[in-house]
């Protein structure tokens, strides 16, 4: 699919059509135009504007309307380069180029704002709205923003798995003296490959967290209901939570397809909430939904649940230590689009906390960043070619030009390095118990 630069409808998302006008906009524009020119004057990437072009060589970007461009960017930041993309004020020349071009500023994140200005940050960033924080009372709606959308969206772009997190291509594991790492998947994934990636990568959570015949397993964030599936299939008993009413309706079918009912339940349970005692806890991608503010609760209620000699295998996206302790108060476009109230853990605070606040020992660690670059490239191929089809079940355009940026833009901190995905195993040491 050609994404058009035309303007696309956007009557339907509040706050869209209306670009930032008034001294403060014509002030806060201008210095953002100065900034964005001296960063991009540093980068391998071109960006033409009417007559002006910039950058010092690389994947192509097109300003059409330069105005609403920095006008937005001016008031909202990163926020408004996002906007400004949904809105068609930007975009790139080939619809391949947009992976390229945010992996290159992915790379320089940290530095595109210069180093004397940064101090400045708190004063100027948006904060994440109250409702964005997890509580009890709000998680339920933050996660139905995102997976509620429509179960048949999601089986356009993902593998018949509908495993929605980064699969585990073949490539060469190297030991990295306090972490294992699955380096560049060997050859470049085609979409008949990803299938295998994604089983493979839960069979190896199933197999790093024990699971098998009699086995009590509780998964924290059921997806579509392949990882229950799976490890009942090795004769465990699973007990899988979601708060998606969405997931939870199609992981049941997909159950009760497997002949696996008896074996799995597949509820509807906020984690904290959870009660029972259980010799493997799993949890695939959703710590990224609990927020800062939560953390040490997730792993306190997986301690208080996991029977003597249990394990715990967590997939997690991660980023840089100090890059999560400066942006987690940070209103993100991400944030405000895709994941309300989600937030990036770094290694380092997980591995903090269940030190600090648990008997839990962070004893295994497998990083495959490159796999998840791969896994989200593969995802936007497929979005974009069901592009028709998406629009069928009722989405529209700027929908369409908002998860293709979502994709590209999560696929650029991949590939930058700027992001890292894990399994994460943990245990508890004997002389703890």
């Amino acid at each position: 699919m050609t994404l058009t630069p035309a303007r696309p409808a956007i009557d339907s998302w509040p706050g869209l059509d209306v670009v930032p006008s008034g001294p403060r906009a014509a002030v806060s524009a201008r210095v953002a135009k100065r900034l964005f020119r001296a960063a991009i004057d540093r980068l391998d990437v071109t960006v033409v504007a009417g007559d002006e072009t910039f950058g010092k060589g690389g994947p192509v970007a097109v300003i059409h309307r330069p105005d609403e461009f920095y006008a937005r960017i001016g008031r909202h930041q990163l926020i408004g380069f996002g906007e400004a993309y949904l809105t068609g004020a930007w975009d790139t020349r080939e619809p391949g180029d947009l992976g390229a071009f945010l992996t290159v500023l992915a790379a320089e994140v940290s530095d595109l704002v210069p180093q004397s200005l940064q101090r400045l940050r708190a004063a100027i960033v948006a904060r994440p709205p109250s409702l964005h924080r997890n509580t009890e009372h709000n998680t339920r709606d933050n996660i139905a923003h995102h997976y509620d959308l429509s179960n048949d969206l999601f089986e356009q772009f993902l593998d018949s798995s509908l495993s929605y997190s980064s699969a585990l291509f073949p490539s060469e594991v190297v030991d990295r003296g306090d972490h294992l790492q699955a380096t560049a998947p060997y050859d470049a994934p085609v979409p008949a490959a990803l299938h295998d990636a994604q089983i493979h990568k839960i069979e190896r959570m199933l197999d790093e967290a024990h699971v098998g015949p009699g086995s009590r397993v509780l998964e924290i964030g059921s997806g579509w209901g392949e990882l229950a599936i799976r490890a009942a299939s090795r004769g465990a008993t699973v007990r899988t939570i979601t708060l998606s009413t969405e997931q939870q309706a199609l992981a049941r079918q997909r159950v009760a397809a497997a002949g696996l009912s008896e074996l799995v339940s597949v509820d509807l349970c906020d984690y904290r909430a959870v009660d029972g005692s259980y010799d493997a806890v799993v949890s695939v991608e959703m710590i990224e939904a609990v927020g800062w503010e939560y953390w040490q609760t997730y792993f306190q209620t997986i301690d208080r649940v996991l029977a003597p000699g249990g394990r715990v295998v967590i997939q997690a996206i991660t980023m840089p230590h100090d890059r999560m302790l400066a942006t987690r108060r940070t209103y993100t476009w991400i944030n405000k689009y895709i994941f309300p109230g989600g937030f990036l853990p770094s290694v380092q605070v997980l591995d903090e906390i269940t030190d600090d606040h648990t008997t839990l020992a962070l004893t295994g660690r497998l990083s495959f960043g490159a796999h998840y670059a791969e896994t989200l490239r593969l995802w936007d191929e497929a979005f974009l070619a069901a592009s028709q089809r998406v629009l069928g079940l009722g989405f529209d355009e700027t929908f369409l030009r908002m998860w293709h940026f979502y994709l590209e833009y999560s696929r650029a901190g991949f590939a930058a390095a700027y992001l890292d995905v894990n399994q994460l195993t943990f245990t508890r040491p004997t002389d703890s118990l």
